[in-house]
């Protein structure tokens, strides 16, 4: 029998730390029991919902769904050839764990990916990104369960269609499938990728350009920059960096001269949210319970008791500030239960 749990509390489930409560509950440990799922009707008369390690969600008060915990464990070498090894880790396992443990073996790549909160199994959902690196620029091929009937599934890094912070399993795939591995493809040529943000700075104090290094940098800027979500409660980067037309661009940047942007494939440019919620006077300020953190304009953190309806004020606040003074519209990056 499954063991599902009935009014399950979320709120140590999300790192936003919104108090949520699950109609049901089950933690995923074998992907057998996706199968058993399948063939219990009143359970498929539900919305399912997939939870990783819920640091990109917006839940609301009550969730009226079977909430599916993946907690699927295991990491190996699958193989290799001349030019690169395939490394494979299911769901469930931590995804800062599972970079260190890929460097740790000599296997570079994701190293530029340190430190940020979630998954395996949630990170292509939500392409996960951060320094100048993506998810899909190192995933091969992924294995997922279709939640219809519980049938397997290879996607490939294409089939996956990749874009800024999406995929098609945040998009025309929603909710339709249960990622449970993912392999990843790293090149035995080291290419470190070291020109964005203070990488270079943080490599300079540490005397080291190695893969290693690279991610120890980005793990002394996150912590310096980032709020910790065990100690203040965070959804991590709040809000998409936007990409906007160069005429746009052009326009913000007569007024502001100081902008900071960057070019984005042919006539855009993607702007720094950050900046532009800074320059609208929100980075430190609050609404109620909530509001964008003191050091870092683009996360916005939760003081304390607060609710989806919190999030979503201060999220329309913001948006609403930084189209009135730039005519930028900003779009909110967690996904909303």
């Amino acid at each position: 029998m499954l063991p599902i749990q009935s009014n399950f509390s979320l709120q140590h489930a999300n790192t936003l730390g919104l108090p949520a409560i699950a109609r049901h509950f089950l933690r995923l440990t074998d992907p057998a029991q996706l199968a058993e799922l399948c063939l219990d009707p009143a359970l498929k008369a539900l919305p399912w919902r997939i939870l990783g390690g819920g640091s990109n969600l917006v839940l609301a008060d009550e969730i009226n769904a079977l909430v599916i915990a993946v907690e699927l464990k295991g990491r190996r070498l699958l193989k290799e050839d001349d030019d690169a090894w395939y490394i494979a880790a299911t769901a469930g396992e931590n995804w800062h764990e599972f970079v260190q443990w890929t460097l740790a073996q000599g296997w570079a790549g994701l190293e530029n990916l340190s430190l940020i909160p979630g998954t395996v199994g949630a990170a292509p959902v939500q392409n996960i990104g951060a320094y100048g690196v993506e998810v899909k620029d190192t995933l091969f091929e992924l294995t997922a369960y279709r939640l219809s009937d519980g049938q397997a599934r290879v996607f490939s890094a294409a089939e996956c269609q990749f874009s800024y912070r999406d995929s098609c399993f945040k998009q025309a795939e929603a909710d339709q499938w249960l990622i449970a591995e993912v392999v990843f493809r790293l090149p035995k040529t080291t290419n470190l990728k070291t020109n964005y943000g203070d990488i270079e700075q943080e490599l300079h104090l540490l005397g080291q350009r190695t893969a290693q290094a690279v991610a120890q940098a980005v793990i002394n800027v996150r912590q310096r920059k980032l709020p910790d979500p065990a100690v203040i409660g965070n959804a991590g980067s709040f809000f998409k960096n936007p990409i906007v037309s160069n005429t746009l661009r052009a326009s913000v940047l007569a007024a502001h001269p100081e902008l900071v942007s960057y070019p984005a494939g042919p006539a855009h440019y993607k702007l720094a949210a950050g900046w532009l919620i800074e320059r609208a006077g929100w980075k430190g300020r609050q609404l109620g319970p909530v509001g964008m953190y003191q050091k870092q304009a683009l996360v916005l953190v939760n003081h304390g008791g607060a609710t989806q309806h919190d999030v979503a004020l201060l999220t329309q606040a913001v948006q609403a500030d930084v189209r009135a003074q730039f005519g930028v519209e900003l779009e909110a990056e967690p996904v909303w239960w």
